[in-house]
């Protein structure tokens, strides 16, 4: 989408030096601009390889605000900030048809509003309602009673299970589950055989949730399964039955977390976490990468990093890393 650059500083609310009516359609790298791009930069130092660039315009802090430049500059307090809106904003897809794909199968008491788009041999069961602006990508499956809000994105081959809920803003990468039966079985003491039990709680995703490739959200085993707003879960992401999850939680890839587990607001979590059953994370704690955490653990403390199998702040961890070394080095042979 072409925007003339008085348009971009107006939409990021950003100060313009330069030509306001210089066009730009797109986003990219120092290093892969080309005419029509947008670039950005955080410090001094890298201002005047953006200004050398091939990029028709940058986006600047505050440090850029005086003096003359050979291009159109955006000064923006958060630049980095700012560049993503504008690569969103440029972005906006145009959306290539209204309703549903004739191979698609949607039931006669789907409730769909007029906007939303149902690719190639997408399946919506009955009871379902989506919202306006909603988009469900080729291969979905949409169970009973399920709710989706308004300016989705269902990238292909996702599944909601049957009643589960999506607010408005959600996106879905292709090929996650969400509303699965969680991983609860019950074992008989005589026999030694698991039976099952109940996987009849339900999932509830709030607005501006993104959930990436591959990952799985359990439905609530008797009660609900909870994905607060603005949380940001990445691929193979392993979300338990009864988890609740904070607003504005940050979960990178490979991360599983049991049943019952308590994530509070703006927590982050590195790749390859196990959080075990029943564990609280409270609000701004940071869990590194391959961190453990064993059951019924909380983890407290805003923006302190915590590491390590137990997980514990990281300058213990370092320490006990540290004498461990020493050990070694005094023990080992000559």
């Amino acid at each position: 989408m072409q925007r003339a650059l008085k348009e971009v500083a107006e939409f990021l609310g950003a100060a313009l030096t330069g030509d306001g009516q210089a066009v730009v359609s797109g986003v990219a790298s120092l290093q892969s601009a080309k005419p029509g791009d947008l670039v950005f930069v955080e410090d001094q130092k890298n201002l005047s390889q953006a200004l050398g660039s091939r990029a028709t315009a940058v986006i600047a802090g505050e440090f850029a605000a005086n003096g003359l430049h050979s291009k159109p500059v955006l000064i923006a307090p958060q630049p980095r900030l700012a560049f993503a809106r504008a690569a969103a904003w440029l972005r906006s897809e145009v959306e290539d048809g209204k309703g549903a794909h004739p191979s698609a199968v949607i039931h006669p008491a789907a409730k769909l509003a007029r906007s939303v788009i149902v690719e190639e041999r997408a399946v919506v069961r009955e009871n379902v309602e989506i919202g306006e602006g909603t988009r469900i990508g080729a291969g979905c499956v949409v169970g009973p009673e399920a709710k989706i809000g308004r300016a989705c994105r269902l990238y292909p081959n996702v599944t909601i299970y049957p009643g589960a809920t999506l607010g408005d803003r959600v996106v879905i990468h292709a090929g996650a589950v969400l509303g699965s039966d969680g991983f609860g079985y019950v074992r008989d003491a005589k026999t030694g055989r698991y039976e099952k039990f109940p996987q009849i709680g339900r999932l509830e995703i709030e607005d501006d949730v993104e959930i990436g490739a591959n990952a799985t959200v359990d439905r609530g085993a008797l009660d609900v399964t909870r994905i607060r707003r603005g949380t940001k879960i990445d691929n193979l992401v392993h979300v338990g039955h009864n988890v609740d999850v904070g607003e504005d939680v940050v979960i990178a890839a490979q991360t599983g977390l049991s049943g019952s587990a308590v994530v509070e607001s703006t927590v982050i979590i590195g790749g390859q976490v196990g959080i075990a059953d029943h564990v609280r994370v409270e609000a701004g704690a940071i869990l590194g990468a391959q961190s453990g955490v064993p059951s019924k653990k909380v983890i407290r403390g805003k923006g302190i990093v915590f590491w390590g199998t137990p997980a514990r702040p990281i300058k213990e961890y370092l320490k006990e890393l540290a004498v461990l070394a020493r050990l070694a080095k005094k023990d080992s042979p000559e």
